[in-house]
């Protein structure tokens, strides 16, 4: 078979299966299974088979397209963390038969407006929301417009009439309190982002509560915040926790990125990690693996949370359910060399 634009007649034949099915996998139903619509999906891109996006519009009353609004911060348009997650999703949309487009917010554009854009112009079936607020605009306004859509975290109050799939950091920072603290550790210090974003809040809070429940009378915690969109920022409050007069001997940074720089700071100042301090971050950026000590974090495996967040929104989109899906994921602590007994 030669590599050009086929038709869906042409690649059941291929396959020696019915066009119905083809159509259906490809429309990513869930009556044909998994298995199925990947060949489907490889065969098509085999043939070079490209739906007729119009005749699927009239006929389905859908676009085939998803959107995600993504701000442009600084020279790079993607992190390594949001480039692992933009990947999940194209592979979980393909499956589906339905693609990702990006609508990029610039310095001088609201997100809000231009999400409102997206919706109102019929461009996207669903949309996918991340770095959720702990009250985000963009969360009321979907509901508002009963729009379909899922966030990769939850609003404040996990809404269980929501859509969204979050990794639990509370747990993960309560478990990792216990650990440090078996370890002999009881002055601790956490790094916020001064941005209200939920992930944070409940990661720290995890912490809090695992220091109060303890209810150890030694136990010390200094929390500290920082806008983590600006680096200098991060680079400040670091040195800030780290020159202490009181300093932790033990502190959990709720990102990665925050975490690293902190142990370049750390090392600036001739401070021994982990024998005169322990460090926990949280992300398993592909960084964390090669810095010197390797970093002690939590992986919530993005990529394959972004793919299960797309099967979500495809059952938001076909199936509109009456109740809210729901996801919890746990993260997976990585044990490296950054933490270590309390001196």
């Amino acid at each position: 078979m030669s590599v050009g634009r086929s038709t869906l007649k042409e690649l059941a034949a291929e396959l020696d299966v019915s066009v119905a099915t083809v159509s259906r996998a490809l429309g990513g139903y869930k009556d044909i299974s998994l298995r199925t619509r990947d060949r489907v999906a490889a065969k098509a891109q085999e043939m070079g088979y490209v739906p007729n996006s119009a005749g699927r519009m009239l006929v389905s009353g859908r676009s085939g397209f998803v959107g995600l609004v993504l701000p442009i911060r600084g020279p790079n348009l993607v992190d390594t963390f949001l480039g692992e997650f933009v990947t999940g999703l194209g592979e979980g949309l393909k499956s589906h038969g339905s693609d990702l487009f990006l609508a990029t917010v610039l310095e001088t554009q609201s997100e809000l407006a231009v999400l409102q854009h997206v919706v109102e112009s019929g461009r996207a079936d669903g949309v996918i929301l991340n770095r959720i607020e702990e009250n985000d605009e963009r969360v009321h306004y979907l509901q508002s417009k009963r729009f379909p859509f899922v966030s990769h975290g939850r609003i404040l109050g996990e809404d269980v009439d929501l859509n969204w799939l979050d990794t639990d950091g509370a747990a993960a920072f309560h478990g990792a309190f216990g650990m440090l603290y078996e370890l002999g550790h009881r002055r601790f210090g956490v790094i916020k982002t001064a941005n209200p974003m939920t992930f944070s809040h409940y990661r720290s809070e995890g912490l809090v509560r695992a220091i109060k429940e303890k209810g150890d009378p030694q136990l010390e915690l200094e929390e500290i915040s920082a806008n983590r969109f600006v680096a200098e920022d991060i680079r400040r409050v670091c040195v800030e926790i780290l020159t202490s007069e009181n300093r932790p001997t033990a502190v959990l940074c709720v990102l990665d990125e925050i975490a690293l720089v902190l142990m370049e700071e750390a090392a600036r100042l001739g401070i021994s990690i982990p024998d005169e301090l322990s460090i926990i971050g949280f992300d398993n950026l592909e960084k964390s693996s090669y810095v010197q000590p390797g970093l002690t974090t939590f992986d919530q495996n993005i990529r394959s949370c972004a793919r299960e967040i797309t099967d979500m929104l495809m059952e938001v989109i076909k199936r509109r359910p009456a109740n809210g899906l729901n996801k919890l994921v746990v993260p997976k602590l990585i044990c490296r060399a950054s933490h270590g007994p309390a001196q």
